[in-house]
């Protein structure tokens, strides 16, 4: 399956101890090109539980009352955790969900900013 910057795609993702794994949406974070070229992709994990976005700037909302949320494919309100990054084998991919717009992928970009301490 190929995939684009912004894609919300499901994921077998593991826990963060390891032991076990659920399947979970992600945001496609690497670039198109990268995409394209390699067999891995780099995404960043999403979560139904909100009640840290409103103060951390490493977390994007995705309001699904909003055009853009409703482009997502996701079901709840949910956050984009741009401090929860990982690099996976596209072939891991399950379905498409649906896609961020690029306005959204600007306001991911100053998350992942502060993710990695290179906020201005």
């Amino acid at each position: 399956m190929s995939v684009r910057r912004g894609d919300i795609v499901l994921v077998q993702l593991p826990f963060a101890s390891g032991q076990t794994a659920k399947v979970r949406p992600v945001l496609v974070i690497q670039s198109d090109r990268n995409n394209q070229r390699l067999k891995n992709t780099i995404i960043a994990a999403i979560t139904s539980n909100v009640s840290r976005v409103a103060y951390e700037p490493t977390q994007f909302l995705i309001d699904i009352s909003t055009p853009e949320g409703l482009a997502s494919g996701l079901k709840f309100n949910s956050a984009v955790i741009c401090e929860y990054l990982a690099t996976i084998e596209q072939s891991r991919i399950g379905r498409r969900l649906g896609q961020l717009p690029a306005s959204a992928m600007r306001r991911i970009d100053d998350c992942l900013k502060a993710a990695l301490g290179t906020a201005a």
